[in-house]
């Protein structure tokens, strides 16, 4: 009988593994869709523009058949349309980050409140809806209204997919892992999106990369419904009351991985409109050079991903020291950019960004989630609430704000600028240096005293960590007395690990 439930037991653990691991692929999908999204009309953008203008002046035969050429033209790199159109694009690539930037102080309290299961579904939802919108946009309206609903859908799928993350990866090691997978996808829809953009629309039309997307998009929420019961109550019966988000902000240690988060995000977000210009003007870059200029930095990003993930199993307590040696990569690689005089050259700092945004990331996302643990309760839709705003911040003041310094101050003022805000941060993260060395992360769904364990899984994780320090158990005490055992660890890990909540 023992070994019956023994064996009962392992396979609800397998089952649970297998959701997880669905669950982790839903949300890199999701987040991969909102960044091909995001970046997926920089090919087309302009031409769009260019056709709109033609239809409107009643221009002649001959004025319109200009305008075909120019939209053809710019199908693979980003065109350069004149100084209203330019700041049209401007807004439009902004109306997104300003839009999620407004509502995630409101979806991660939402997400606290109802979990996480909702909060994606309705962002999905929604960002399937403003994909359609996309596709079947005739004017710079539609498209405006279509990019800021997008906005909205990214500030609850985004910040759920990452809490959610973080909740059913609660060892450190496995969620630093899972959280650098996610990172990627991210990263992988930002590089592929323009030239994927840009060889659909030439080829298939411009409806095509928003349809194929809003397919994905579907089939994504599809999945997500199969996977887990969003509107069943069992799962937000016993769920605990998240700290509000205005309190997260005014955390020390929190407020230091925002402002590394939002520093470190800036060269990314002021280059992406400005460095096209840049290269047609200094180095007489053809188009398809304009159109990949950021496709071969995929490649160290994921490379800087990977190897902070290894890094951080092996050595936990240097996570602060890989975050400033990230800016410090971040901000040499920024100052060389105006340095460089053909393409060839402008890829090694331009990969250097990429690389030392992925250290960044890879090393702070999941720190948030154990400041959260060991100072607050460990419900995350606010924490990470607040990383999606440190990063909307530097995406909302980017296309409107990069091009205004270029233009006042210039193109190697503004990347100066940058290379030392990132070079004056990084000593910064050594206030993270005694935080990160807590690594005995008792999160609260592990010391509530009066509650048992919340599922099968939580029992079984118990055990193996009771089984890892002390005496194996035998199979008729997992069997039987799991509970009761877990409720000694509790107690002896509160009495034990006290300590921990000092900081708070």
């Amino acid at each position: 009988q023992s070994c019956h439930g023994l064996a009962r037991e392992r396979w609800a653990m397998q089952d649970v593994q297998r959701q997880r691991r669905l669950i982790l692929v839903i949300v890199c999908v999701a987040l991969f869709l909102d960044n091909m999204l995001y970046m997926v009309i920089v090919p087309i953008m302009p031409s769009y523009l260019t056709m709109w203008e033609a239809q409107e002046s009643n221009a002649s035969g001959a004025n319109a058949k200009a305008a075909n050429a120019s939209w053809t033209k710019a199908v693979l790199g980003p065109g350069y349309p004149p100084e209203n159109e330019d700041i049209k694009i401007g807004v439009l690539f902004a109306s997104k980050a300003i839009l999620q930037l407004l509502v995630n102080p409101l979806s991660g309290t939402f997400i606290d409140r109802v979990g996480y299961d909702i909060p994606l579904l309705i962002g999905l939802t929604v960002m399937f809806l403003s994909t359609i919108i996309f596709a079947l946009a005739e004017n710079y309206a539609t498209l405006f209204a279509a990019r800021s609903l997008q906005g909205l859908g990214s500030a609850f799928a985004d910040t759920s997919g990452i809490a959610m993350i973080a909740d059913k990866y609660t060892e450190e090691s496995e969620r630093s892992r899972a959280l650098g997978v996610a990172l990627a996808f991210i990263s992988f829809g930002s590089l592929v999106a323009p030239p994927y953009g840009g060889v659909l629309y030439q080829f298939a039309g411009r409806r095509v990369p928003f349809l194929v997307l809003a397919s994905v998009c579907l089939l994504d929420c599809l999945l997500l419904l199969t996977v887990i019961k969003p509107f069943g109550n069992r799962a937000r019966e016993n769920m605990l009351v998240g700290t509000p988000i205005h309190r997260l902000m005014i955390d020390p240690y929190i407020a230091v991985v925002a402002g590394a988060l939002t520093t470190c995000n800036i060269p990314l977000a002021f280059l992406e409109p400005t460095i096209a210009t840049w290269m047609k003007k200094n180095m007489g870059a053809s188009e398809w050079e304009m159109g990949v200029t950021w496709l071969p930095a995929f490649f160290p990003h994921v490379l800087g991903v990977y190897l902070t993930v290894k890094l951080a199993a092996k050595y936990p307590h240097l996570q602060w020291f890989y975050g400033a040696l990230g800016m410090v990569i971040i901000g040499a690689s920024s100052c060389t950019v105006p340095a460089c005089r053909n393409f060839g050259q402008l890829i090694v700092p331009l990969c250097g960004i990429c690389f030392g945004i992925a250290l960044v990331d890879t090393a702070l996302l999941p720190t948030l989630a154990f400041l959260v643990d060991v100072r607050h309760v460990s419900v995350y839709g606010s924490v990470y609430a607040i990383a999606d705003i440190s990063y909307c911040v530097a995406y909302a003041l980017g296309p409107i704000v990069a091009s205004q310094i270029v233009h006042s101050l210039g193109f190697v003022q503004l990347n100066l600028g940058m290379g030392l805000a990132n070079m004056l941060y990084a000593p910064v993260l050594l206030l993270l240096r005694n935080v990160c060395q807590m690594k005995a992360s008792h999160s609260e769904r592990n010391i509530l005293l009066e509650e048992g364990p919340k599922g099968l899984y939580d029992t079984i994780k118990m055990q193996e960590r009771k089984g890892k320090g002390k005496t194996p158990h035998s199979a008729g005490e997992m069997g039987g007395n799991s509970v009761d055992s877990y409720h000694r660890d509790l107690t002896g890990a509160s009495e034990e690990d006290s300590s921990d909540y000092e900081y708070s």
